[in-house]
This record gives structure tokens, C-alpha cells and sequence, in this order.
């Protein structure tokens, strides 16, 4: 028996692989199958834990570099039992399986093709090419489609998630994904399969961030589903800022750049005065009517881009939801939602989740989206300090921190002087109230950012928060479940309920454990006030 580590210096890797290669003890597993690849008499067995969501990536990438040379393949998935008579069978089968082999005359070949091949989105393409978009931000998003098309893209947002969806990512993406994987993905490969689009002239965008996170493998695991469905002919475009890859049909150009920044501005304040406002509406409906007026015409200024209409609109819109009759008297506990980008903005893979605190007789606060891709320049300073990041990096990225703050300028000065609305923090307070209890070195998944939103919320009086977060996702249960009993031992009056997420969760259960934390919500309030 040979452990990886003992023979991946042996081999040299052919790439690009189809998957980010992105942690050294998958590299290693890699180097290892084209070892085994490359002698006929070493086999390799890959062991992985049950939950290990990085291995949802690596055991299909390993699995491709042996079955590219005939080899065969065996995963063993190992958890708390300890019944190994499954192993045991595992390993009697493949030694069986390798010695008919052998009687049969059967050896590696070695194929010499490349491993992946991929397919670009070319500027002939953008010309007829209809390109889908799985949902994650409704209200972002619904603007960030007219900011595109206004571009000359033939963009189309898919709308909200179905249970076929749900199915069909389960049936074609490696069940050990995460949820959003399953959720994102399997919209994608349900449209596909729909009938609704020519397959020869559509193509996908993917957002892709590059950090340690399996999300920044869903081109890869897409790209293995489209191969699987017969469908490999679909572009992939991935949309990254740090240089992964790149289309010559799909350009990032300054206006392009501008305009996606205005529609998360947009998206931002709307969906704060919606959400402050709709709980306490005197005539139902009318927050959600006025929510609809300024999205369209926050439309129309995308296509047109002019930054003073833009300054303007977002002045009237607050002066609009300031003015929208409420019951002042009314006092409703606030609860603040955090936790993976996807559930946390994405009403259909979180069960409704704002619908259900508002019906419940709660205030949802969420945090602003831009936030997010701030925390990720904001972290280039530690990685510069303390890691293995570039004084260049982190200085173009304080730069951009500095532009993009410019843009929010006068939507934070406008909220300044509402009535009802409070500016969201600059992304380095918040990162000072996350450093009080976790390292900013906290950068996989939504990282120290969770921490940080839950401790702002709770300094400013939202001290109730339900922390949203999918199965299996290791780095989210550290940032977010994890830093509950420092965040209670911080505010006594912290009520935090963590809730899963994943295709077989129970909506039940989720439901009783935000009615139990909306009961105990309830309760502070009423003890707050009688004092």
C-alpha cells in the first residue's frame, strides 16, 4: 500500500484539468491517478469522508484521469460506522475485476488526449447565442438582466427554483455538492433540458470567485454535467475577478463594469426600504406597488447609465418610503438574515424565509449584497500582511474598495437623512467588529464577513438572527454556527437560530425552528419594553 503523498512527485500532470485546482492535497491525489495511470501494476483506492463537499470535486476528477488511461477506479466513503464489511467488498471486487483483466489481456493505454476541452464563447456567438443565468438575488438580479441586454447580450435570468430543478441537479451533479451546487446547477441543466432553447445556440454564464470554496467549482462540475447530458457544444463563460478565465465574446468592459454596480446599488436600497417598511404598511400591498415602480425605472437608468438620475432616483426612493404610510406605533422585533450568499438572498432555496419572519410578526434585516464582494477586496490587506498576497493586489484592491464607496456615497447620504433608514457600515467597521472574535483570516466560504454581519446586527439592536447555511458546508458552520456562544457571551440577549439547508432538509423543521426563535424574539421585546 502506497499513500499518495509517497508517489504524486513521481508524476507530471497534464493540464488544464476541468476542475479549479485550487488545495495541495488534491493536487497530490491527482498527481497520484496519473502515477497509478502510468504503471500497470499500481491501482488506486481514493477514500473520502461522507459530507466532505471538496471531495464531490476531487473523486470525480480522479475518477476522469484513470478512466482517460483505462484504469479502473474505486471510492470508499467512510463514516462513524464501524461496519467495513462495505469496504471489504469494495476491494475483493476490484482485486477480482483487476485479475480478469489480466487473464484478458487488458492494460492502460495511455490516451494522450487532453482532459478537458473547453468551449469558448466567441464574439460570433454573442451576436445569436441566448445566454441563461441561474437566479441567486432576485431583486439584484432582475436589474443586473437589463443592465446586460442593454449591452447587446441576449441575457435571461431564470426565475425562481422548482422541484424539478432540485431533481435534476441532484441526478446529474456529484451528491456530496452543497446545496446552492445542487440549487444553481440543477436550474441550469432543468432549462436545458426543457425544450425551451436551441442547445446549439445558448450558452451559460457562472459566476466563479476563485477562493476555497466549492463554489468556485461550479463551472467544472457544470461542464461535466453538460458532457454527461450530450450537451459539452453549450459555452460555459465564467464571470471571475481574478483572471481564471476568459471569452472573447464576453468582455467585462468599464460601462459593462459600471452599469453591474449601479444594478447592486439598486438592488440594495430596494431591497432595505422594502423589507423596513412592508411589516408595517397601513395598506397592504402598497410597499411591495412602490417597490415595482422604482424597479422599473431603475431598469430604464441602467440601459441609459447616467450616473445624475441615478443620484436622484435613489433620493426619491427613500424620500417614497419614508412618505409610505405605516403604523408608527408599531414595534416588531427586528431579525437579522445572514449566512451563504445563495440562501441568504435566494427566497426559493431559503424557503421564503423573509416571507416567514414578516408573517410571523418580525422585521427582516438583510445586509447589502455589495458588501460580499467587498469583504473579498477588504481580505487582500491580511492576505498581503500575513499571507502569501502582493502589496500590488492589495493595493488595487483598496482602490477599487475606494471607487466603488464613491458610487455608494449618495445612496449612504440619502439613508443618513431618512427617517426610517439606517447606512449600511463601511466594510472596514465591519471587519474591525469581526476581528473582536475571528481572524480575517477566516476567508472560506462567506468567511469573517458572517461573523462581522452578526456582530454588527447585534450592536445595532438586531439581536435576533437566523444564520442560514447548507449542509456539509465546513466553513460556514465555523464562521457562522460556530461563533454563536461568543456572540451570546458578547450580548446576553443574542438570539441566534442556525438553520440547514440541503435537498432532503425538512421545510417543517426549519419553520419550527424560526417560530421557536421568533417566540423567544417576541419575549426579549416584551421584557425590553416593560422595563
Amino acid at each position: 500500500v502506497l499513500t499518495e503523498d509517497s508517489v504524486a512527485h513521481h508524476a507530471r500532470l497534464p493540464r488544464p484539468l476541468r476542475v479549479l485546482d485550487q488545495w495541495a492535497y488534491h493536487t497530490r491525489l491527482y498527481r497520484a491517478a496519473e502515477f497509478a495511470s502510468d504503471h500497470d501494476n499500481v491501482d488506486l483506492i481514493q477514500i473520502n469522508s461522507f459530507g466532505c463537499g471538496l471531495d464531490a470535486i476531487t473523486t470525480d476528477q480522479v475518477k476522469e484521469i484513470l478512466e482517460a488511461n483505462n484504469k479502473l477506479y474505486t471510492l470508499i466513503k467512510i463514516d462513524e460506522g464501524e461496519n467495513l464489511g462495505a469496504a471489504r467488498i469494495r476491494i475483493r471486487s476490484l482485486k477480482v475485476a483487476l485479475e480478469d483483466r489480466e487473464k484478458n489481456g487488458i492494460r492502460p493505454v495511455r490516451s494522450g488526449a487532453p482532459l478537458v476541452k473547453r468551449v469558448y464563447f466567441t464574439k460570433e456567438m454573442k451576436k445569436r447565442h441566448t445566454i441563461i443565468v441561474p437566479q441567486m438575488a432576485p431583486y439584484h438580479f432582475r436589474i443586473l438582466e437589463a443592465a446586460l441586454q442593454s449591452e447587446g447580450y441576449k441575457l435571461k435570468i431564470l426565475e425562481k427554483v422548482t422541484k424539478n430543478d432540485i431533481e435534476a441537479g441532484l441526478k446529474y451533479i456529484n451528491n456530496d455538492a452543497c446545496y446552492p451546487t445542487i440549487v444553481s446547477l440543477g436550474q441550469i441543466i432543468n432549462a436545458l433540458q426543457s425544450g425551451e432553447y436551441d442547445l446549439d445556440n445558448t450558452s451559460v454564464v457562472m459566476s466563479q470567485t476563485g477562493g476555497g470554496c466549492r463554489a468556485s467549482n461550479y463551472v467544472a462540475l457544470l461542464r461535466k454535467a453538460l458532457k454527461d447530458l450530450k450537451m459539452s457544444q453549450i459555452p460555459v463563460i465564467s464571470v471571475n475577478m481574478v483572471g481564471l478565465e476568459s471569452n472573447p465574446g464576453f468582455k467585462i468592459t468599464a460601462k459593462i463594469a459600471l452599469k453591474m454596480v449601479l444594478a447592486i446599488l439598486y438592488g440594495d436600497i430596494l431591497m432595505q426600504v422594502l423589507y423596513r417598511t412592508r411589516p408595517y404598511e397601513k395598506v397592504q400591498g402598497s410597499a411591495d406597488a412602490l417597490f415595482e415602480k422604482w424597479s422599473k425605472i431603475a431598469d430604464k437608468n441602467i440601459k441609459d447609465c447616467k450616473l445624475k438620475e441615478f443620484k436622484r432616483n435613489v433620493k426619491n426612493i427613500i424620500k417614497d418610503f419614508d412618505n409610505l404610510e405605516i403604523f408608527e406605533d408599531v414595534v416588531k422585533p427586528k431579525v437579522g438574515v445572514v449566512g451563504e450568499i445563495l440562501v441568504k438572498y435566494h427566497p426559493t432555496a431559503n424557503n421564503d424565509i423573509v416571507g416567514v419572519i414578516e408573517k410571523e410578526g418580525g422585521e427582516a434585516v438583510v445586509l447589502d449584497l455589495l458588501d460580499f464582494f467587498l469583504y473579498g477586496m477588504y481580505s487582500k490587506e491580511f492576505n498581503y500582511k500575513h499571507l502569501a498576497g502582493s502589496f500590488k493586489n492589495m493595493a488595487v484592491n483598496k482602490s477599487l474598495i475606494n471607487i466603488l464607496e464613491v458610487f455608494r456615497k449618495p445612496l449612504v447620504k440619502a439613508l443618513k437623512e431618512s427617517k426610517r433608514f439606517r447606512p449600511p457600515s463601511h466594510i472596514k467597521e465591519t471587519a474591525e467588529k469581526a476581528q473582536d472574535i475571528i481572524s480575517l483570516g477566516n476567508q472560506c466560504g462567506e468567511g469573517w464577513l458572517l461573523t462581522g454581519e452578526m456582530v454588527e446586527l447585534i450592536d445595532s439592536g438586531v439581536e435576533n438572527i437566523v444564520c442560514l447555511q447548507p449542509f456539509a458546508c465546513l466553513p460556514n458552520h465555523v464562521v457562522g454556527k460556530g461563533m454563536i456562544k461568543a456572540l451570546k457571551k458578547r450580548n446576553p440577549y443574542a438570539n441566534v437560530a442556525a438553520i440547514d439547508y440541503d435537498p432532503g432538509a425538512s421545510s417543517v423543521n426549519q419553520l419550527n425552528r424560526i417560530k421557536l426563535m421568533m417566540a423567544t424574539a417576541h419575549k426579549n421585546l416584551e421584557k425590553k419594553q416593560s422595563q
